[in-house]
């Protein structure tokens, strides 16, 4: 059995093999970061014509590496949402093409579940239950994961997501694009304790997380204190805007440990590949005694690995599945 796997949620084109024993035949990933970097952002209607460009070679390139013919895959899975619709569209459209003209099982994969699937790419024996901390540009969410295919929404950001905190940021200064990747490394020069930044709570006591609050108070100290790449602060504001994120997430999560007693930690999204977030995640999961798993980098971004191995996953479970081509695509998430 080979699972052909198709992301396009958002600004990367990606196509995966993945055999039965869930072996990563082939992962190609095409980025549109160049595209979008003039701009400071995703620009969706820019990345929806990209896809539409890319797909057809990026497929190819995936079958070619895995060394297979469409024909020797057994079924297809794509993303369906959340996403930007456009860009969703296209691989959504793509796929089901496929599936329709090899009379094949086309599988709708949901992008935030399948991110908490990419930890178990290295590692399939996460002790269950599971508490997975998904952080990425466009969502910060908390799930209790009881077993596999089992998952349940406890925490999610109200407004901005962490890495669209970080994303803007980095944009007002006028830093480049991606914005997060950029202050990871520059905040490495900065004192962290430099300026303090109050944690946002929930007056009702929920887990959700709130980042606008952060990025004001940030965009408040760039003005009072004029920083700018030539200002003496500015690695320190950096650093400490950025250890002000993690404690946000890390500190809600300390919470929902507390609450759900899980038998181990995930931590996923694009924004888990920050070296300081990744650091004091695994210095939780030690402080907690919990087992802990973060996918490496390269599974940490949108890639359809993560999308083909939640396909293979679903079509081994036994529970029946909807294999229609009448799948459509959802710009929110359905949690």
């Amino acid at each position: 059995m080979n699972v052909l796997g198709i992301e396009t949620s958002c600004d990367e084109t990606s196509a995966s093999v993945l055999n039965s024993d869930f072996k990563i035949l082939s992962n190609v990933i095409l980025s549109q970061d160049e595209i979008h970097a003039p701009y400071g952002g995703v620009v969706p209607e820019l990345a929806s014509r990209q896809h539409l460009t890319s797909i057809g070679y990026v497929v190819q390139e995936c079958l070619d590496r895995a060394r297979l013919k469409l024909e020797k895959i057994s079924a297809f899975a794509v993303t369906q949402g959340p996403g930007l619709i456009g860009s969703l569209l296209v691989g959504l459209s793509f796929a089901k093409g496929l599936a329709f003209y090899f009379a094949k099982p086309l599988i709708g994969i949901d992008h935030l579940e399948a991110h908490i699937e990419s930890a178990f790419l290295e590692n399939r024996k996460i002790p269950l239950p599971a508490l997975a901390l998904v952080v990425s540009g466009g969502h910060t969410s908390t799930f209790f994961m009881k077993k596999k295919l089992d998952y349940k929404l406890v925490g999610r950001t109200r407004d901005d997501a962490a890495g669209e905190a970080l994303d803007k940021i980095a944009k007002f200064l006028d830093l480049g694009y991606p914005g997060g990747p950029i202050i990871d490394k520059l905040a490495e020069k900065g004192n962290p304790r430099k300026f303090m930044f109050a944690l946002p709570r929930m007056t009702d006591g929920s887990l959700d997380f709130s980042f606008s609050g952060l990025k004001t108070a940030a965009l408040k100290l760039v003005r009072e204190h004029k920083i700018s790449k030539d200002q003496p602060h500015f690695f320190d504001f950096l650093a400490s805007f950025e250890m002000a994120v993690i404690r946000a997430l890390l500190s809600n999560l300390a919470q929902a440990i507390e609450l759900f007693k899980p038998e181990s930690l995930v931590l996923c999204g694009g924004v888990a590949r920050n070296k300081k977030l990744r650091h004091y995640f695994t210095e939780l999961g030690q402080k907690q005694s919990l087992p802990f798993f973060i996918p490496s980098p390269e599974f940490c971004t949108d890639n359809a690995a993560m999308v083909a191995s939640l396909g293979l996953v679903k079509l081994k479970s036994g529970k029946k599945i909807s294999f229609s081509l009448n799948l459509n695509a959802y710009p929110r998430s359905g949690y």
